[in-house]
């Protein structure tokens, strides 16, 4: 039985979606506190979270920013009565896993939370093949990534990725020289959950590029194929 924390301040929607998460099979906790359910997945075990952004003593972005420094890796789920762009890049950014605007229905949850388990059980499976069979790091000039470690080092300074950031750069490094569509990455890294809003790609990128790139309005190693997508190749 899979173990779920709501966090959230409405008790109407604690109810809906514990009865309908419940009748699925789930066991369900919840907090309707930010610093209680903060405290409380930290400390406890859960398959997933579901998060509100806005919440009493502690908004859901410090609290998804806080649980992904301390290397907490359980999938989360944000929540918002905000239908914005910017708030939906900056939940994806800061280490969501998916992002959903109210009103929405129980069974858009499940379908969500089901697309989530499969992305984490198919990384899971990646994971154990990959200690099987230890992939080798792949050097670009100055920039090494270790696919096993999930590090990435420029002149041989670790440099701090979130976890969407380095699946995309690793995704790239695989593929040098190759023209990627946005719509290629974002179906590649963040599954179909967020399709067609390919600007996440473009933030992505833009934050790569500043942790790889001397010159970020003169990039070297991430290079924009105007109108079409992004390249990844080393200079020359």
């Amino acid at each position: 039985m899979k173990k779920v924390l709501i966090v959230e301040d409405e008790q109407s929607i604690i109810k809906l979606l514990s009865y309908n998460l419940e009748k699925e099979g789930y066991q369900v906790t919840s907090s309707m506190d930010g610093e209680e359910g903060y405290d409380m997945a930290r400390t406890n075990a859960y398959d997933l979270i579901i998060l509100d952004l806005m919440l009493p003593s502690k908004d859901g972005i410090d609290i998804c920013k806080g649980l992904r420094q301390e290397k907490v890796n359980t999938p989360i789920i944000m929540l918002t009565a905000k239908d914005s762009e910017i708030d939906k890049i900056i939940g994806l950014e800061i280490g969501a896993d998916d992002y959903m605007t109210k009103p929405f229905s129980p069974r858009e949850v499940l379908a969500r939370m089901k697309a989530v388990f499969r992305r984490y059980e198919s990384k899971s499976e990646t994971k154990i093949e990959s200690k099987e069979n230890p992939e080798k790091s792949i050097i670009i000039k100055n920039v090494e990534i270790f696919p096993d470690q999930y590090e990435v080092r420029v002149k041989g300074d670790l440099i701090e990725c979130t976890p969407k950031e380095f699946d995309l750069l690793l995704y790239m490094a695989r593929r040098q020289n190759r023209i990627l569509s946005r719509e290629q990455l974002l179906n590649a890294i963040w599954d179909y959950d967020f399709a067609g809003e390919t600007r996440i790609v473009d933030v992505h990128i833009s934050h790569l590029r500043e942790k790889i790139e001397e010159d970020t309005k003169n990039p070297q190693y991430i290079k924009t194929a105007r109108g079409f997508g992004y390249k990844l190749e080393e200079p020359k």
